[in-house]
């Protein structure tokens, strides 16, 4: 156990402190998540500026979600699981598409699966998909664009799930309700 804190206003590094503000402002609370990546300003930074640089890529709230639960799936993180269950419900992603995402089954839109399978094969290639990968996911209708935003998205869940696996980051009551229990088949 690394023993870290879950800041908050009055803990947290001066650097961290305005971006623990605006997600307070924007979330109504702070998430834990922040709060540990807190202790590092830098990471608190750079996670919070991709994570806004991602919702600007030429995806569906439901296209962005699949990527960033099927590697939190694959990395075992059951905090961003749960979290973003949470902020899929809010977003208006399928219930059927979430149900997949976190038990691990296809899912039954063909065009959204193959993003899935890309996603699958992006994390656990770590980043060496092979021709016949990319192949089936262009031809499914997505772009070398695209490939580009799943890495993208895979960068981001690189930072918060390995944050909270060293921090043990404790689950947020918002995001109770979704609770994970599920493990990726890699994870320890």
């Amino acid at each position: 156990m690394t023993n870290f804190v879950t800041h908050d206003l009055d803990t947290a590094p001066e650097a961290a402190k305005p971006i623990l503000q605006r997600a307070l402002n924007d979330y109504g609370f702070l998430p834990n998540l922040y709060g540990a990546m807190a202790e590092a300003p830098a990471i608190l930074e750079g996670y919070t500026t991709l994570s806004t640089i991602f919702g600007k890529a030429k995806l569906s709230e439901t296209e962005r979600q699949i990527i960033l639960m099927t590697n939190n799936r694959m990395n075992g993180c059951a905090y961003c699981m749960a979290a973003h269950t949470t902020l899929s419900q809010m977003g208006g992603v399928a219930e059927s598409v979430i149900d997949a995402l976190r038990n691990d089954t296809p899912i039954a839109n063909p065009k959204l699966e193959a993003l899935h399978q890309f996603a699958i094969a992006i994390n656990d290639s770590r980043g060496w998909p092979t021709h016949t990968q990319t192949q089936a996911f262009l031809e499914a209708g997505y772009t070398r664009q695209t490939m580009l935003e799943v890495i993208l998205g895979t960068a981001l869940k690189t930072m918060s799930n390995y944050t909270n696996h060293i921090a043990e980051t404790e689950l947020d009551k918002a995001f109770t309700p979704n609770v994970w229990t599920g493990h990726a088949k890699d994870a320890a």
